[in-house]
């Protein structure tokens, strides 16, 4: 029954490296299964291999399960290409009236998020040529306010 240790490492193994290939942190919780089996089969060689079978699967599926649900508590929902929160404090110039009913237009002297012009959004009218800040992100916009002098 030492064989079944080997073959439950080189499983694990491999699906460790496939793992690092694509990058999705699914196969590695069953790579980890694979290897737990494996310790599992090396302290109790005497295990039946539907044994090893049902201890794999809960193994996996449990590991999974728990990783999954502290993922979703952690999840930044971070958007792709930018530093969280980096855009919010910047000062531009309104170069479109902006109003609670109409959007205007946001110009920064260097770019944010890659572009120099952003749709800007706010609670109250902004005039044309008044300094304001971003104090938020919402979707393709800047959600604006003046700037305090």
């Amino acid at each position: 029954m030492m064989q079944a240790m080997w073959i439950w490492a080189a499983i694990g193994f491999i699906l460790l490296a496939a793992e690092m290939a694509t990058g999705t942190f699914y196969v590695l919780w069953f790579g980890i299964a694979a290897l737990i089996v494996a310790i599992i089969t090396w302290l109790m060689p005497d295990i039946s291999i539907s044994m090893q079978l049902i201890l794999f699967a809960i193994i996996s599926i449990g590991t999974l399960f728990i990783w999954r649900t502290y993922y979703r508590k952690i999840e930044t929902h971070s958007r792709v290409g930018q530093a969280q929160g980096e855009e919010i404090g910047r000062v531009g110039s309104i170069i479109e009236p902006v109003s609670a009913t109409q959007n205007g237009r946001i110009q920064f002297a260097q770019g944010v998020m890659g572009s120099r012009e952003w749709v800007a959004i706010a609670n109250e009218t902004i005039p044309t040529g008044t300094q304001a800040v971003v104090v938020a992100v919402e979707g393709n916009a800047l959600r604006v306010m003046p700037q305090k002098a």
